[in-house]
């Protein structure tokens, strides 16, 4: 097998790009293979949801559409495989890999050889299926491999492009950003469901304004906006102090609690409050909002933030069934977003993100222009956010009303997590600012 035969043959499976870890003596079959010290891993590879192990408080599960690829180009299902995300370490292994496929490697994975030095190469295709290949470290292959130079590196990954084109997605996101700064002022819009270009004169226009330059369709769906990018806008005063200002991270609904069970017009009349503007035409509202911020009870809703199953000290999660709860001054879970289900939704949005500042005109039409200063963010780790909770840099801050609550009742929900932008990089391991004004892809951006 010479690597471009691997090339063709995972392209040919439908792989967009492969990613590879160089095993060591006791990545086996017993031992299973590690990927990390961290939860970094969960963001290179697609997998179907994130589970608690039923038996152990600890575990976190997340099985895969793993499939290995044999040598003459046909692939084979794994069904049992899965990571295993042991929260009390930290960290990831990867589990059931050989489990009923007649096809898997099975003895280069015998936990007898403790043989070093095998790749196990692992290409990634755009519908979340795996197709993995190993090899022998005597192999052509592997000996072809180890020639290779300045390949990237994620965690325990090496990034080894399928084309010309791989490897290549920050390039092109930054094109695009340039182009859009270099616009200028930029009319207020969105785009609609089917990619019609449509008027804009929500407060949030800003962000669809850009998706809609970069071409985004709003969807809702927890996956990156732009060539694995998430791409966040948000507003500023002024180019010259984006770190200034607060951004919204994600809007997830809670996964339990009083707010689940009940719904969001009876968790409104239970933990709201009567709308305190005295505006006209709002005496009949209900509001739950303010910022709830970890260990702090809120004086309107009498809710505290909590991270139930986390240790602060420590920065893990020893109790994986836990989650960010609100709870009442007797203990009740109000809401609560468990973490198997809010770290799916933080790992696959923001792996990679960008973050674009972006200033607003009125008159004599809404418009938008967007700066040159880029942050780009590499590396999230679910805990990383935690720890950032428990020290009140992110918090919640929701937007949910109860509309003519004694006549026809109109409920609106909002959940949303935030965040000062100048506290950012606390959620990355890496976090780079470029200037797109003195960019051009000839520059290097590492």
């Amino acid at each position: 097998m010479k690597l471009q035969t691997l090339k063709t043959m995972m392209a040919d499976n439908g792989c967009r790009t492969i990613i590879c870890k160089v095993l060591a003596a006791n990545d086996n079959r017993k031992q299973q293979i590690y990927l990390g010290g961290n939860f970094t891993a969960i963001n290179l590879l697609p997998f179907r949801e994130i589970r608690p192990d039923p038996d152990k408080s600890h575990i976190l599960k997340a099985g895969l559409d793993f499939w290995w690829l044999s040598e003459d180009g046909s692939s084979h299902p794994a069904p049992k495989a899965q990571l295993i995300l042991y929260s009390q370490y930290p960290e990831v292994r990867f589990s059931g890999f050989l489990a009923r496929c007649p096809n898997a490697p099975s003895e280069m994975m015998d936990e007898s050889l403790r043989l070093s030095g095998r790749i196990l190469f692992m290409g990634i295709r755009q519908d979340g299926k795996i197709v993995g290949y190993l090899c022998h470290p005597e192999s052509e292959l592997a000996k072809e491999f180890r020639t290779l130079k300045g390949l990237s590196q994620q965690g325990v990954f090496i990034e080894l492009g399928l084309d010309e084109e791989s490897g290549q997605e920050e390039i092109v996101l930054l094109t695009e950003l340039r182009r859009i700064y270099m616009m200028g002022w930029i009319r207020s819009k969105r785009l609609g469901s089917k990619g019609q270009l449509l008027p804009c004169e929500a407060p949030q226009c800003g962000g669809y304004t850009l998706e809609a330059e970069l071409g985004i369709i709003p969807n809702g769906v927890s996956e990156p906006d732009f060539h694995g990018y998430e791409v966040k806008q948000h507003n500023v005063t002024s180019f010259d102090r984006i770190d200034v200002g607060v951004l919204t991270l994600m809007t997830p609904q809670p996964t339990g609690g009083y707010y689940k069970e009940k719904g969001v017009e009876a968790f409104v009349r239970r933990f709201g409050y009567p709308d305190m503007t005295g505006r006209a035409g709002r005496e009949d509202r209900l509001n739950f909002g303010g910022i709830h911020r970890a260990g702090v009870r809120h004086s309107r809703t009498g809710l505290t933030l909590s991270l139930i199953g986390f240790d602060p000290v420590e920065g893990k999660i020893h109790d994986a069934t836990g989650g960010i709860a609100l709870l009442s001054s007797t203990g009740e879970e109000a809401a609560i977003w468990h973490y198997a289900d809010i770290m799916k939704h933080w790992n696959r949005k923001h792996a990679k993100a960008a973050y674009v500042p972006s200033i607003k005109r009125k008159t004599p039409d809404l418009c938008y222009q967007y700066g040159s200063v880029v942050r780009i963010g590499e590396g999230t780790d679910f805990l990383l956010y935690l720890k950032a909770m428990n020290e009140g840099q992110v918090y919640y801050d929701p937007g949910i009303k109860l509309e003519n609550a004694s006549t026809k009742p109109k409920a609106k929900h909002r959940s949303q997590f935030r965040m000062k932008s100048a506290h950012l990089p606390s959620l990355y391991h890496r976090m780079r600012k470029i200037d797109l004004s003195a960019w051009s892809t000839s520059t290097s951006t590492t």
